[in-house]
């Protein structure tokens, strides 16, 4: 049986697109043809983020990065005629594997809307009424007993348009039964590498919520205190929006947005739950940004005297999955825009700080629990620590993973052993 590590570099070494090695196929013997291109609506040509391929038949695929981008390499020795194009509202789509390296594919999707009155919703007459019963199935649709996670984690830091900083690192998450809060459930740093500018004057002063324990605080369903608590469900104005498929489960979605003015961070996006079991399967959501001292007051922990720092845009994708049965945490995605400048500058400086988190493996029997000894802590920064968890064995001559690419098409899990 591989270690939770191991199964991990298997994924990585499979997954990783590594920039030196994008336009080498198969004929130069390393066994691989690379596809690369944009994936756009079909309607009005505009990139579709987050679309999923995947060579049909096999575990082998990728999705698309912010700008439609996305590059694939399938083995040369794998039995593949197809490759299979879908996000969530648009039709699928396919496509045919030639067994050769191809460049520039563009491939139009076609939106799916599904209106409400083809669906049967009368049990919802109202969507506040959806929302409080998906909060009632939390219990049935989510473990009932500890879980362990090894995640990908990445963060990086930008400073107008370049990238100052980029950090990565394999993770161990222990979470308990989901019956009880965040307060058991913890992070444990296993590899970590970082790589920064070299000019003082890049450095980021400046420390903010998140870091690698994003998938205690942001993961919305067994912290409902940010989001889904009975208590400030009063807040937000709930509308039904249109309904769609993820992983070919139809899915409600129901839009919200502030109502009230209060005295808790606000927040407004979209929630999609599940139509079959009524778990909640993807949160995108944005803070309100009308109150700046108070969200300053939320996400930043330090920083220097004299620095002004004024937030931008908080932003959040959480997605879950459904899995045996279980709906399991899957992706999270947390950025931050803000600008700094020191006083009596005139000008001040734009920063955009973006965390990622992708499952990679899942763990329900007999999960090993982290000590509060080897947990991450809430304090730290992984740029600041990375280096201690660094091994030249684990991570060799990889390539940092893109800054611009998703972070879900560097991972895949490979579901047997090799």
């Amino acid at each position: 049986m591989k270690t939770s590590i191991d199964k991990f570099k298997w994924s990585l070494c499979f997954a990783c697109l590594l920039s030196a090695f994008s336009h080498i196929g198969a004929q130069d013997g390393t066994g691989y043809f690379t596809l690369s291109g944009t994936v756009k609506n079909a309607n009005n040509k505009k990139a579709i983020e987050y679309a999923h391929l995947k060579a049909v038949g096999t575990s082998i695929s990728t999705v698309t990065n912010e700008d439609g981008q996305f590059i694939l390499k399938i083995s040369a020795d794998a039995n593949v005629d197809e490759i299979e194009i879908s996000c969530l509202g648009y039709y699928n789509s396919r496509i045919p594997f030639q067994h050769k390296d191809r460049t520039n594919i563009v491939v139009n999707l076609t939106p799916q809307p599904y209106p409400l009155k083809e669906i049967v919703v009368a049990g919802w007459e109202k969507p506040l009424h959806l929302i409080e019963a998906a909060i009632d199935r939390i219990d049935a649709n989510y473990s009932q007993k500890p879980n362990a996670l090894t995640a990908f984690y990445r963060e990086t830091v930008q400073k107008k348009r370049k990238y100052i900083n980029i950090s990565e690192a394999v993770i161990d998450i222990y979470k308990t039964s989901y019956k009880q809060d965040v307060v058991g459930d913890r992070v444990q740093i296993l590899k970590g590498r970082n790589l920064a500018s070299p000019n003082p004057k890049d450095t980021l002063a400046v420390k903010l919520l998140g870091g690698p324990n994003l998938s205690i605080f942001l993961d919305i369903v067994k912290n409902p205190d940010i989001l889904l608590s009975k208590e400030y469900l009063y807040l937000y104005d709930y509308r039904m929006g249109q309904n769609i498929y993820l992983d070919d489960r139809l899915q409600y979605s129901v839009n919200f947005k502030p109502q009230y003015i209060s005295d808790i961070p606000l927040y407004e996006g979209v929630i999609y739950i599940d139509a079959e079991n009524l778990s909640f399967s993807r949160i995108e959501f944005s803070m309100d940004m009308s109150d700046k001292e108070q969200v300053t007051r939320l996400i930043l922990r330090h920083k220097p005297y004299g620095l002004r720092f004024t937030p931008e845009e908080v932003n959040y994708v959480v997605s879950y999955k459904y899995l045996n049965g279980k709906t399991v945490l899957s992706y999270l995605h947390n950025e931050l825009k803000f600008k700094c400048d020191w006083k009596r500058k005139l000008f001040a400086t734009n920063y955009s700080v973006v965390s990622e988190m992708v499952v990679t493996d899942l763990e329900t029997e007999n999960p090993e629990k982290i000590s509060a000894k080897k947990a991450f802590s809430m304090n730290k920064s992984l740029s600041e620590e990375a280096p201690s968890y660094y091994d030249s064995d684990f991570w060799g001559a990889w390539n940092i993973i893109e800054p611009t690419e998703s972070l879900e098409s560097a991972v895949v899990k490979l579901k047997k052993e090799r």
